[in-house]
């Protein structure tokens, strides 16, 4: 995973309530949520909601599936475990330097 597209998606995640609907997704599992439920979870205004998917569906953190008149909500876990990847790949590399 490239270096931007890390960073850009560390800064979405940096917005606590982007971060708390990131979590809350990652623990639903692979089949995700609707998104009616995730709005009901954290208590948060529909408007606000869809203003921070938005943001992580951008960075390819999430994906979005119709189901009916259902919206649902997917983390994509490949993506979170590149970011994670990069992150320690390197890890103490420079230590015997």
């Amino acid at each position: 995973m490239e270096l931007d597209a890390v960073a850009s998606a560390l800064k979405e995640l940096g917005h606590p309530t982007r971060l708390s609907v990131y979590k809350a997704l990652v623990r639903s599992g692979e089949c995700g949520l609707p998104v009616g439920e995730l709005q009901k979870r954290l208590d948060i205004p529909g408007s606000t909601l869809s203003h921070h998917i938005s943001a992580l569906v951008s960075v390819g953190l999430l994906q979005q599936r119709r189901e009916g008149r259902t919206l649902h909500c997917l983390p994509q876990y490949e993506v979170l475990n590149q970011i994670v990847s990069f992150l320690v790949e390197e890890c103490c590399a420079d230590q015997d330097k």
